[in-house]
């Protein structure tokens, strides 16, 4: 148990006190000559004693505490302070406050006695520095620029199916748009099947747009892509269409767009990068939108352990504060639905295994979405490491993978497999894809389409063994004819999956 011993308390000593009495197991005693916040203090439930810090017989009694911190707001009576503190604890660790009007013999005094000095002047100093020259904070004023520059109404555009990491995002830019006195909304394509994702935006009441590609051309006047980084890729957009933002943190698969681009292939959530700019723009953060941010992390890091960076940390602690964290918990465990619970089960009955490399076809779907959670599970059996599942749903194929061999590249694996007969990309241990059987469309009676499906799987698994084994870099040229007969390619491929 940590024994911090105050003496003084000027403003910074408020500030302090707040944070250490809120913590648990730890003591805390303040010592101040000032009656009012000693009654005050008291009032509040913190331990106080109404005396002269400075003056020796005031901690001649007090026990030998872990911390000392030296907190009133004059350099004089701060250095008489101190100097009384270390001469009565020698041995204990004392952080001194050097006060706003100290001269070069008071700072050679506190350098002597003090531990750790908190200087005003130079802590101002670098806060100003920080926050205008280096790489971040021009970055955010880059983005602020640009989205001053926009006139008119601004589209944040996630991903198809956006997962949590995409919500979030667009949720934390909208708020930073409007910050700066730009209208934008929260826009996606497609749906949000997956229960988790449902669950964060009904119980934080986000407020996204499922939108069309008439509603986005004739509504908005500028656009932003968050999660993604090309019009057309994993999104209803033109191809062609002007964007004005993009910030994401996959890997780009070809030229990016946009008049603003912040691609941080470093971060392992773009929920990292919005938060970031929040703090960086000076905002609060709004308490629903803090928890989504820190919900989209922990989902793209699977909970700090997958890709995961120190800036990934780093926005967490910026974000924590300001969580709901009872709409977390329920966020975090919603009930399985029963399709998704059949989806897993058919891919651990259908798996088919190869040392240590798993893959299943789970037939018909009704949720893509399930995909991701029956990869996940397969990759928790003993003995896996690398997964692969598909399902179908239409004319489509959808493919989830998931990893944890060191020697293993699933996004390079399943480009490798499939690029040349559909859309795939992702991560070295979390990638997708999605291909189009162009012939299913045409099958005539469900005999015909069974034994369609049962090639198609077959492709499917021998692409995907036969590229693992062939890694890194070495194409997959069997069933390239059966392939090309079967699929019709779909030109860009999917840099995003929703999970």
């Amino acid at each position: 148990m940590v024994f911090w011993l105050v003496l003084g308390c000027g403003t910074i000593c408020r500030q302090v006190t707040e944070q250490l009495s809120a913590r648990d197991g730890g003591r805390l005693l303040i010592i101040t000559d000032n009656d009012g916040v000693v009654e005050t203090l008291r009032d509040n439930g913190v331990p106080a004693r109404s005396a002269d810090p400075a003056d020796p017989t005031s901690i001649a009694t007090v026990e030998t505490p872990d911390v000392v911190f030296v907190a009133g707001d004059r350099t004089d009576v701060n250095r008489a302070t101190l100097e009384a503190a270390r001469d009565r604890f020698p041995d204990t660790s004392i952080v001194a406050y050097l006060g706003g009007n100290a001269t070069a013999a008071d700072i050679d005094r506190f350098d002597a006695l003090a531990d750790r000095i908190v200087d005003p002047s130079a802590a101002i100093a670098d806060q100003v520095l920080d926050r205008t020259t280096n790489p971040a904070a021009e970055t955010a004023i880059e983005l602020r620029d640009q989205l001053s520059a926009i006139e008119g109404r601004l589209a944040v555009v996630t991903h198809d199916n956006p997962d949590p990491d995409a919500i979030a995002s667009a949720v934390a830019l909208v708020d930073i748009a409007e910050s700066v006195g730009v209208d934008a909304d929260a826009c996606y394509f497609g749906d949000i099947s997956h229960q988790e994702n449902r669950a964060m935006v009904n119980l934080l009441e986000l407020d996204l747009r499922n939108v069309g590609r008439e509603d986005l051309l004739e509504e908005y006047s500028a656009i932003a892509l968050v999660d993604h980084s090309r019009p057309g890729v994993n999104d209803q957009l033109p191809e062609d269409s002007h964007v004005e933002i993009v910030i994401d943190h996959h890997p780009p698969r070809g030229p990016v767009p946009g008049e603003f681009v912040d691609l941080r292939q470093g971060a392992g959530a773009t929920s990292t990068v919005l938060t970031e700019y929040v703090d960086r723009f000076g905002l609060a953060f709004d308490s629903a939108t803090a928890t989504a941010l820190l919900f989209g992390i922990r989902v793209d890091t699977n909970d700090f352990t997958r890709e995961v960076s120190p800036a990934d940390f780093r926005a967490a602690s910026l974000l924590w504060p300001h969580v709901d964290t009872s709409i977390l918990r329920q966020v975090e465990q919603p009930s399985l639905e029963g399709d998704t619970l059949e989806t897993i089960a058919r891919a651990i009955k259908n798996r088919v295994q190869r040392d240590t490399v798993a893959v299943a076809s789970v037939g018909r779907i009704g949720d893509r979405d399930a995909l991701p959670q029956a990869a996940d599970e397969l990759l928790a059996m003993e003995g896996v490491e690398t997964t692969l599942v598909f399902g179908f749903h239409d004319e489509m194929v959808y493919l989830s993978a998931r990893s944890r061999a060191a020697d293993v590249d699933l996004g390079e694996t399943l480009r490798d497999a499939y690029d040349r007969i559909g859309s795939a990309g992702g991560h070295a241990n979390m990638a997708g894809a999605q291909l189009e059987i162009g012939i299913l469309g045409s099958a005539d009676d469900e005999d015909e389409v069974e034994s369609i499906v049962s090639v198609v799987e077959e492709v499917i698994t021998n692409r995907f063994f036969e590229a693992i084994e062939t890694q890194p870099g070495t194409s997959v040229g069997a069933y390239t004819q059966t392939s090309e007969w079967l699929f019709t390619q779909r030109g860009e491929q999917d840099e995003s999956e929703s999970a």
